[in-house]
Parts: C-alpha cells; sequence; structure tokens
C-alpha cells in the first residue's frame, strides 16, 4: 500500500497511540482484518458454547469442558499470534499471515503458562474488590508482547511488563476506557464500525508497547554511550 507522507512517530501517550494506531491501521489495513478475522473465527467457538442455552446437561458438560480446554491450551496461541503480527504492522515490518501459528512449534508452553500465569494474576485481583484487578490488567498487558516479540519465559515477560509499565498505568487505563467508547460507537456504525474499532484498538496497543520500548532502548543506548565516554 501507499506509504503515508509526514508520517507520525509512535508516542507513549492515549492519543499519540490511538493517532500512530490509526496511521499504521491503515497502510496494513488488509493484513489486520485478515487477522481480525481468523482471530475472531477460532474465538468463535467458545462465544457460540457460552451462549447456549441448550439443556441437555450431559452433552453441555462435555462442551464446557471442551471449550476449557480449548481456550486455555489453542486459543492463546493464535491471540498472541496475532498480537505479535499488530505489532509487525505497528513496526512498518513484514507481516506474515502464516506466523500467527508460529507459537504451536517455537514458544508453545511460554504462550500457554505466560496467559495462564496473567489470567490467574488479573482474577485474584478483581476477587479483591475489582480495582487491583483493573491495575494488574492494565500493568501486564504486555505481556503477549514480550513473549512473542522478546521470546521472553512466563515470570519474566510479567515482570518486564510490570517495569514497562511503571509510570504508563494511567495511560494504558485511559486507553481501555477510549477503547469501550471506539466499541459503543462502532456498534452504531453497525459492523464496517466494529470492524474498525476492533482493528483500531489492536493497533493502538502495539503502539504504545513499541513507543515504551524505543524509549527503553534510547536510555539503554545513551547510558551505555556515557559509560563509554
Amino acid at each position: 500500500m501507499e506509504i503515508v507522507k509526514n508520517e507520525l512517530k509512535p508516542k507513549a501517550t492515549v492519543s499519540g497511540s490511538y493517532r500512530y494506531g490509526w496511521q499504521q491501521l491503515w497502510k496494513y489495513f488488509l493484513y489486520f482484518f485478515l487477522i481480525m478475522v481468523i482471530v475472531g473465527l477460532f474465538e468463535s467457538p467458545v462465544s457460540v458454547v457460552q451462549k447456549s442455552e441448550d439443556d441437555n446437561g450431559g452433552i453441555m458438560v462435555l462442551l464446557h469442558i471442551f471449550v476449557a480446554a480449548y481456550s486455555l491450551l489453542f486459543l492463546p496461541v493464535i491471540k498472541y499470534g496475532g498480537d505479535l503480527l499488530y505489532l509487525r504492522g505497528i513496526r512498518n515490518g513484514k507481516v506474515d499471515i502464516s506466523e500467527l501459528f508460529d507459537g504451536f512449534k517455537k514458544n508453545y508452553l511460554s504462550i500457554i503458562l505466560a496467559n495462564l500465569l496473567t489470567f490467574a494474576i488479573i482474577g485474584i485481583g478483581f476477587v479483591f474488590l475489582i480495582i487491583p484487578g483493573i491495575i494488574f490488567a492494565c500493568r501486564l498487558v504486555f505481556v503477549p508482547y514480550l513473549v512473542m516479540d522478546k521470546n521472553m519465559e512466563p515470570v519474566a515477560a510479567v515482570e518486564k511488563s510490570w517495569a514497562m509499565t511503571r509510570g504508563y498505568g494511567w495511560k494504558i487505563f485511559g486507553m481501555g476506557l477510549l477503547a469501550i467508547l471506539l466499541f459503543i460507537a462502532g456498534l452504531l456504525c453497525f459492523i464496517v464500525g466494529v470492524i474498525i474499532a476492533i482493528i483500531w484498538v489492536h493497533a493502538a496497543f502495539a503502539s504504545m508497547y513499541y513507543a515504551i520500548d524505543l524509549e527503553e532502548q534510547r536510555r539503554l543506548s545513551e547510558t551505555e554511550s556515557q559509560e563509554v565516554f
């Protein structure tokens, strides 16, 4: 696709992340749209079973067991792969749709355990008056990127996400609130609006990670330069 002139640079702010995400959304729209469709298809079995009102107890128990196993052992790989491909587009890199499934071959165990650990920490936080759960959700939002982008182990990814988001918690929370508003606006615009909203939100969060990661690399480079002199 044609590159936009006077391109924006990623900034670790709410507006900066959404603006840069919007720019990259249109540069990689067909790729992002395909990622959204594929991930949505793999998420659909979970939604169908959860919304089912079948009274056949035995069958429903088996279905719920299947969905639990599917949600824990299969779906995270697809979602983490989707996050990596969004990040590739945000970085103006090559987006190879086949990499959506690379987690099954490369770092499967790290993905499953990182997803389980993150889910458990956030779940425990919500048990304690909800507020800690929101804090944990904001501070651990970068775990999928770290596992896929940096090949980190689960515990290391959780610790690194906590460190990376220090000082950015309110901004990430603001991004989440804005995401809700975008989804509502998307619903008012029917199917097209929802599609744009979903892609935009994913692109914005990948932009925030990218911006903070760039800042860390710059600080590290400056520190190394000072040590040399």
